[in-house]
């Protein structure tokens, strides 16, 4: 079950459920469209891997008990800015091993 983390790990810029700016990685790490293509470049500045638009929760409850109300989303904020030379470095690393092998 997706968390759906309520900001942006880089410039903390909320990111409500229903917000088609988020983007996260298969770890859940959470940024916002500017910061992903803006300052990290499409890499997760924890993993290394890509991200994708975080899907939406449905805020009603069409079928199965399978929306909102059963399972909110996190109000835990996990506001962690990198070191954009650092990351820049990082990048760099990832980007120059082929897809298939990272």
């Amino acid at each position: 079950m997706l968390e759906l983390r309520p900001t942006c790990e880089q410039c903390n810029k909320p990111l409500p459920p229903a917000s088609l700016e988020a983007r996260i990685c298969t770890y859940e790490c959470t940024f916002c469209e500017d910061c992903v293509d803006r300052i990290l470049g499409n890499v997760c500045p924890n993993c290394g891997g890509g991200f994708v638009p975080r899907p939406i929760r449905p805020s009603t409850n069409w079928k199965g008990n399978n929306y909102l109300g059963k399972d909110p989303a996190s109000t835990e904020v996990k506001h962690r800015p990198i070191d954009p030379a650092a990351h820049a470095r990082f990048a760099s690393k990832i980007r120059s091993i082929p897809p298939d092998r990272r």
